[in-house]
């Protein structure tokens, strides 16, 4: 099934990004992790993929029209060529591909005028992104369209889908803000939605690197911290 707009992965950077500052709301590690979740549950909305016992299969190997979804889409392995045995796991993909998912999109959308790219230097000398909302930004709109979702319990796979995918990385306006209600039944979709518990899975697995002093096999990314 396709999807006249902003695919997931748009729509999520759209929700996390500040559109003044350019700045992620949420961790920028865990964004990309996000994005990745986002490339694989717009793929099986399209009827691409699947999972199976917590492994993506593709199901469809002919590229989508989006450039960005067949590269995700290619970087599956094909039906029947991954020797560890059927697909790949959900959550070694997410965190594999978070890094390269983010600057692709976040690329894209600037390519694109979403987003503007301004470049800026820690302590003057390291160089940082951020992205603030562009000319052609539809960034009021997906805010308008979440809430109207959230206010209507996320009544579609779609909605349920950006809502699971926003609370596992911990965005604020998910987590945090609107009525117990809201706040329990986007928590809920990041255990209901394979896209968004693989992404959980990988923020909670830095969180205990950092709680420990460990790496978490990360790092910051994204511009986001």
């Amino acid at each position: 099934m396709n999807h006249a707009g902003p695919t997931l992965p748009e729509e999520l950077l759209l929700l996390a990004l500040d559109p003044v500052r350019g700045k992620p709301y949420c961790r920028g590690r865990f964004l990309e992790y996000g994005v990745a979740g986002a490339a694989l549950a717009e793929l099986e909305l399209q009827g691409r993929i699947a999972v199976e016992r917590g492994r993506v299969v593709v199901v469809n190997p002919l590229d989508p029209p989006d450039p960005l979804l067949a590269v995700f889409l290619r970087s599956l392995p094909p039906p029947g060529k991954n020797r560890f045995g059927s697909g790949v796991s959900a959550r070694g993909w997410v965190r594999k591909a978070g890094r390269r998912a983010g600057g692709l999109y976040l690329d894209a959308l600037v390519e694109r005028g979403v987003l503007r790219r301004e470049t800026r230097r820690f302590l003057g000398l390291l160089p940082y992104h951020r992205h603030p909302a562009g000319s052609a930004s539809p960034a009021e709109q997906v805010r308008q369209r979440f809430e109207e979702s959230r206010a209507a319990g996320f009544p579609d796979r779609r909605s349920r889908l950006l809502a699971g995918l926003a609370a596992a990385v911990e965005l604020p306006s998910v987590v945090r803000r609107g009525d117990r209600r809201a706040r329990a039944a986007a928590r809920a979709l990041v255990r209901e939605e394979w896209p968004a518990q693989a992404v959980h899975r990988n923020v909670r697995q830095d969180k205990a690197a950092a709680a420990g002093g460990g790496d978490g096999g990360g790092g910051g990314g994204g511009g986001g911290d």
